[in-house]
């Protein structure tokens, strides 16, 4: 079976993590070296350009230090194209480890290939051959403080859409915004009960 091929560069933490991503897709995939990044500035740098000239995936595991990661290179790839892909909070331990990780959830190597290939569709990645649909008007914050997803009181609220959703829990209010934009239509999340 042919494997799907991506256009964006998809950027990991690891080489595990490159690993099985490798086996699920034909793209061109980056490991990071988790936060030993932040003091690589020819990494930081490649990383920029390919933002700007292919556009780049994050796709880091749905633990505190991935997101961590994730914000952090965000502030750092200020330009560009940048796709965020989640990875669902799944409990387990990796196959290769003898124990689970700090918060108990498994990481990217340790994901199924068709939850992989979900979160990438779900980040807008551009399958080779495959149409990308217009998604019209987007999502505002607005719409979030209409449906009581942000402002006073909304933590629980959105804490109960992030788990419905199967999103990481991890998920700033900003972080959820982009995740729904790229889950739904604007008026489809306008007529979704919550």
């Amino acid at each position: 079976m042919e494997k799907p091929r991506i256009e964006e560069v998809i950027v990991v933490e690891g080489r595990y993590d490159k690993n099985t991503l490798s086996q699920v897709v034909d793209a061109a995939i980056i490991e990071l070296g988790g936060f030993a990044v932040f003091n690589d500035k020819q990494k930081l740098s490649l990383l920029r350009r390919l933002a700007k000239e292919r556009g780049i995936i994050l796709f880091t595991d749905p633990d505190g230090a991935g997101f961590l990661i994730r914000n952090r290179l965000k502030g750092e790839i200020a330009q560009g194209r940048v796709l965020q892909a989640y990875a669902p909070d799944i409990y387990g331990r990796e196959k290769r480890k003898r124990t689970g990780g700090k918060e108990g959830k498994l990481g990217v190597e340790g994901m199924r290939p068709e939850v992989l290939l979900d979160a990438l569709r779900r980040a807008g990645a551009s399958f080779r051959g495959e149409k990308s649909e217009s998604r019209g008007e987007p999502i505002t914050k607005a719409d979030l403080m209409e449906k009581g997803l942000v402002g006073d009181g909304s933590a629980e609220k959105r804490r109960a859409l992030i788990k419905a959703l199967e999103l990481p829990e991890h998920l700033s209010a900003n972080a959820l915004l982009e995740v729904l934009n790229l889950l739904f239509t604007r008026k489809d999340f306008l007529e979704r009960e919550l």
